[in-house]
């Protein structure tokens, strides 16, 4: 995992649609692009900076948000988010998020995510489930 260094990037775009707006999602009752949606965004984007750099049987989840959504973004334009990796401290890595409309910065913010072994994850969450009777 040394390769995990400062200044890794990761971009995403999308073309705002009717099913990524804050009406459609329930995060409130306007047809503009939703917060949840430019969140998303950002943590693809911040996977698509390192995932593909850690050993096998390793993959970053997220488990932090300081976000900002700045901007309405209307349904037909693209929006694109950047993740730039900031700090690696261990199994934890944080990242500079920002998302652009066609016009403007319409999001801003950090996100954190932590390196997890996937096998020893999924065992964890089995366990959890057969605990909840699920």
């Amino acid at each position: 995992m040394e390769q995990l260094t400062p200044g890794l990037t990761g971009t995403v775009s999308l073309v705002v649609g009717p099913e990524h707006t804050a009406k459609h999602l329930g995060s409130g009752n306007v047809h503009v692009f939703a917060t949840p949606q430019m969140i998303l965004l950002m943590e693809i984007a911040s996977v698509k900076a390192v995932d593909h750099l850690l050993p096998e049987g390793h993959r970053t989840v997220g488990i932090g948000l300081d976000v900002r959504h700045l901007a309405a973004t209307p349904v037909g334009m693209t929006v694109t988010a950047k993740s730039e990796l900031v700090q690696v401290d261990g199994r934890k890595l944080v990242f500079r998020v920002e998302a652009w409309d066609e016009q403007e910065k319409i999001g801003e913010g950090t996100h954190t995510r932590a390196i997890i072994d996937v096998q020893r994850f999924g065992q964890k969450v089995r366990e959890k489930a057969e605990r909840a009777g699920k």
